[in-house]
């Protein structure tokens, strides 16, 4: 497996397209070893000059690149997605889902080389399963509003109201603080919190614990550990492949197979070296040769 430094290294010698053709062969190879469809969705957005970018995240145009990928491809042999997003909009991740699901009937397996947050999180817990490496995160689905975790928002208003009405004195301090919510603001955080725990829990029931005898139970204990805010403390907490098998998904081991996580692996560097040296911000590029990118301007 050539290492990212390795990658940059040949391209320093063959600088003409070599990542392009590093990424087709080998997302090729993976169709090839697992005989199913490959679609791989990349963000740029840990590139220093690209974290601030609300183009990394996951939006609404996403689509247009996977309706562009998904076009062709022989639904019949399912479908491996490879993930590294920050995440995004929740309305944007309800749509791919249910998109991809019908597309290839619930066989859709994630793959997560590096990190797979928030949002991104949500669409691999739709999936049947998850493989992950050592090296591997997904993170916390509890919303955001704004930059500002909607959990967090409904505790502190708990909060204000309990020593509100353990300490009236406290009114005045606790006023200032609630008084700069905008209207609904309170009532969309909770519908929020309510709605991305209800979807994951459902995706895991008819997906990935479809089998389990008690999945609605597990699918909802799950659902509520990720999007919980006080679970995690940090909206951008890592959560590993063994404390997410512990927990109840079904986690596979990339290190299983080297053949596999060689490959995979090597799809990861290539991309991120892509996005070093390039003005791409969002990849999606499938086992046909087909890809969707974005540019920074």
């Amino acid at each position: 497996m050539p290492t990212w430094d390795e990658i940059i290294g040949d391209v320093g010698s063959h600088p003409n397209g070599v990542l392009d053709n590093i990424r087709t062969e080998h997302i090729k190879k993976l169709s090839e070893l697992r005989d199913r469809n490959v679609v791989c969705y990349y963000s740029g957005w840990l590139q220093e000059e690209l974290q601030q970018s609300p183009y990394c995240a996951l939006s609404d145009s996403d689509m247009e690149g996977f309706m562009t990928n998904i076009h062709g491809l022989d639904k019949n042999k399912g479908l491996d997605l490879v993930l590294h997003t920050p995440g995004g909009d929740l309305a944007a991740a309800e749509s791919l889902v249910n998109y991809l699901r019908e597309c290839f009937h619930n066989d859709v397996v994630a793959f997560v080389p590096h990190l797979c947050m928030s949002a991104g999180t949500m669409i691999a817990c739709s999936c049947k399963e998850i493989y992950m490496g050592k090296q591997s995160s997904i993170g916390p689905t509890d919303p955001q509003f704004g930059g500002y975790p909607a959990g967090g928002v409904i505790e502190e208003f708990q909060q204000a109201v309990k020593e509100t009405t353990e300490n009236p004195g406290a009114t005045a301090m606790w006023a200032q603080i609630i008084g700069k919510y905008p209207p609904t603001y309170l009532g969309d955080c909770q519908k929020a919190v309510d709605t991305s725990q209800k979807m994951v829990a459902e995706w895991l029931k008819t997906n990935m614990l479809a089998s389990q005898p008690d999945a609605e139970a597990r699918s909802k204990d799950i659902a509520e550990w990720l999007g919980t805010h006080a679970n995690s403390a940090m909206h951008n907490r890592h959560i590993t492949a063994e404390s997410a098998k512990d927990h109840g998904l079904a986690i596979r081991s990339l290190e299983e197979n080297q053949e596999l996580q060689d490959i995979v692996l090597t799809i990861h560097h290539a991309y991120m070296a892509t996005f070093e040296r390039s003005g791409a911000k969002k990849m999606i590029e499938n086992s046909n040769g087909k890809s969707w990118i974005r540019i920074v301007g």
